[in-house]
């Protein structure tokens, strides 16, 4: 007796875009010192048709939510593991911005372990591919 192979979760979740029909989703990733180059970006993949998320909170501005440094260094923490969650929910990565730094190259190379296509708005600054598993990378 054969069993039916079992899908991985992302499988499902492939699976149930399709039938409930939603539009490509594309998360944005970048330095936030690119918030208004992101929001361009947002327009423009929006227009395309696609649903497009994107970082939420950007922390190089005062806000009383991370005025204090112990709260902005968990939110930071908490902020990360959103990000990667938006990562493993999208279709495609696009990393906009022509400075990567350390937080949007761990980003990128934790989409291409995974698999998910990264397009860049500057090429030219693309960090090249991981070495990594992704769930390494989850921490």
């Amino acid at each position: 007796m054969s069993y039916p192979q079992l899908l991985t979760p992302e499988e499902q979740l492939a699976v149930a875009k399709e039938k409930l029909r939603i539009p490509r989703i594309v998360v944005i990733c970048g330095s936030t010192r690119f918030m208004n180059e992101m929001a361009d970006a947002d327009l423009h993949e929006t227009a395309a048709g696609n649903i497009v998320v994107k970082p939420g909170c950007n922390m190089k501005e005062d806000h009383p939510l991370w005025a204090d440094p112990l709260e902005a260094e968990r939110l930071k923490g908490r902020l990360d593991l959103l990000h990667r969650a938006k990562i493993r929910l999208a279709d495609e990565v696009l990393v906009v911005g022509d400075y990567i730094g350390s937080s949007t190259t761990a980003e990128i190379a934790y989409a291409r372990a995974l698999g998910k296509p990264v397009r860049f708005t500057h090429p030219e600054v693309d960090p090249g591919e991981p070495n990594g598993d992704p769930a390494a990378m989850e921490a």
